[in-house]
């Protein structure tokens, strides 16, 4: 008995996306159905190479087409087709398909930490990433990632960036002595953000992460009226004071109609390496809270590792010099959520933008 490629089609509508609460089939997902005698090779198209269900939907999508009558062989074949923030005319960046702010209401949370592992995260799962260190007062992203070198210019006279661990990085920092402060009013500010996001040669990315300044200034500001953000991550630790910050940090992003994809709760424990005992050191449960009152996703929280401080100061973040680690894990999930939050923001922008 030979199965027919309605079938295949039928039983893989079956398989649903968790975030987009639809089946595949519907999504578009399902591409290149191939049926010879028992054998059937599909390909899954996905909307990011960081699904965090990936594997689990090939899994059962091959086990829905084996069960079939006739099907010896079913083998998908995983893709992914990252869909832009579209519908902004002249205000996009050419070749940037999603721009992810990451910011938070007050300095000392671990923002540029979170922003540079979540940046190396998508890499690592396949996205095309680069990382745009706007904290110009505090530029400290290259020693974070190991990079001594200043972008060189193009023939263009455009700047080519550095890479770092497979992502594309400038910084301010890559730009000033060391040790020379930064002392700018709005306007300045506002040039710099421009020439970084149109004067830069980025090629074709996916992902750009954006690790903004503390606070809720310029930089913000002038990055929502020029460029289309697809989300913002918000960063807290657990106590009250640093939880009250961010709340202002979210009423930012949407006053200035950036959908905030949700909170990263950093320095959430620490488990003693000799005893395993767990110590909630800054309190417990505030960046939960703060998500559930604010209707917001809490992404995942990253417990207390002396070895992210010491990837920091060393340029080795913790994503790329131990991502089996309880922190290197958190990180590697709170970027497969952003992802999907991002894809769900772009399929309902698609989806006015269609209905429009």
């Amino acid at each position: 008995m030979s199965v027919s490629q309605e079938q295949v089609l039928a039983a893989l509508r079956a398989v649903q996306d968790p975030d987009l609460h639809k089946d595949i089939v519907t999504l578009g997902f399902v591409k290149n159905v191939k049926i010879e005698k028992g054998e059937v090779d599909f390909t899954i198209e996905l909307t990011t190479p960081a699904c965090p269900v990936r594997d689990q939907m090939k899994a059962e999508a091959e086990e829905r087409v084996r069960a079939l009558p006739g099907v010896t062989t079913a083998r998908a074949t995983m893709t992914a087709d990252v869909k832009a923030r579209g519908g902004f005319g002249r205000q996009s960046v050419p070749g940037i398909r999603n721009i992810i702010a990451v910011g938070a209401g007050k300095g000392g949370v671990g923002k540029s930490t979170t922003a540079v592992n979540i940046a190396l995260a998508l890499q690592s799962r396949g996205a095309r990433v680069g990382l745009m260190d706007a904290d110009v007062y505090g530029p400290n992203t290259p020693q974070m990632l190991g990079i001594e070198s200043a972008p060189e210019v193009s023939e263009g006279k455009r700047m080519i960036p550095p890479e770092a661990f497979g992502v594309k990085v400038i910084s301010m920092g890559m730009l000033v002595p060391p040790d020379q402060p930064i002392i700018w009013r709005g306007p300045m500010l506002h040039g710099a953000v421009q020439q970084f996001m149109r004067e830069v040669e980025w090629g074709e990315l996916d992902y750009l992460v954006v690790d903004l300044p503390p606070g809720t200034g310029d930089v913000s500001l002038s990055m929502a009226q020029s460029v289309p953000v697809a989300g913002a991550v918000v960063v807290t630790t657990p106590q009250g004071v640093s939880v009250s910050d961010v709340r202002k940090a979210v009423a930012m992003f949407r006053q200035l109609n950036i959908p905030v994809l949700g909170v990263v709760e950093n320095m959430s424990y620490f488990v003693c390496g000799h005893c395993q005992e767990r110590t909630e050191i800054f309190g417990h449960g505030g960046g939960a809270r703060m998500a559930e009152q604010l209707g917001l996703p809490l992404l995942g929280e990253v417990p207390i590792d002396t070895r992210v401080r010491a990837g920091g100061d060393e340029g080795q973040p913790i994503v790329a010099a131990a991502p089996e680690s309880p922190a290197g894990q958190a990180f590697l999930s709170i970027a497969g959520r952003v992802a999907a939050e991002i894809s769900k923001q772009n399929m309902r922008v698609l989806k006015v933008i269609q209905t429009a």
